[in-house]
């Protein structure tokens, strides 16, 4: 990612910040209505859920200009949810849903350069977090 995407992904996410509650709503609905085979690996409060995903978000935004300082977060992240039933497929309607998301949010500030930065971003995440799934555990 250039650092001009990274300001882009990082400013446009603040504004999502104040609509957090309404952008987690959003991402569910729209993520259960393109990929109906996650709903079941979801066994939680939605609401508790929607404030996880926004703050791992936060944090991921809030790294994008350091990423060695998130990737080992995000490998244990995806090693978590291999767990919870999460496949390597699933992955890209969550990326799906997280940029029809912030379309819905942003309005018209979800420019052509925003919706490329924030697919940049979302592609090298899920790339490191695929990745570590697929990976057998170190033995240390």
């Amino acid at each position: 990612m250039t650092p001009t995407q990274i300001d882009l992904v990082q400013g446009s996410f603040a504004k999502v910040v104040p609509i957090a509650d309404t952008a987690a709503g959003l991402f569910y609905g729209r993520l259960f209505e393109i990929a109906p085979e996650v709903k079941p690996l979801f066994k939680g409060d939605m609401t508790t859920q929607g404030k996880k995903l926004i703050a791992t978000l936060a944090v991921v935004v809030g790294g994008l200009k350091d990423l060695p300082s998130i990737v080992p977060a995000a490998q244990n992240l995806a090693r978590k949810h291999v767990g919870y039933g999460v496949k390597t497929e699933h992955y890209a309607p969550v990326g799906a849903a997280l940029l029809w998301t912030l379309e819905q949010g942003l309005g018209e500030a979800f420019t052509p350069e925003v919706k490329t930065a924030w697919a940049d971003a979302y592609g090298l995440l899920s790339s490191v977090m695929i990745a570590a799934a697929d990976a057998p555990e170190s033995v240390a």
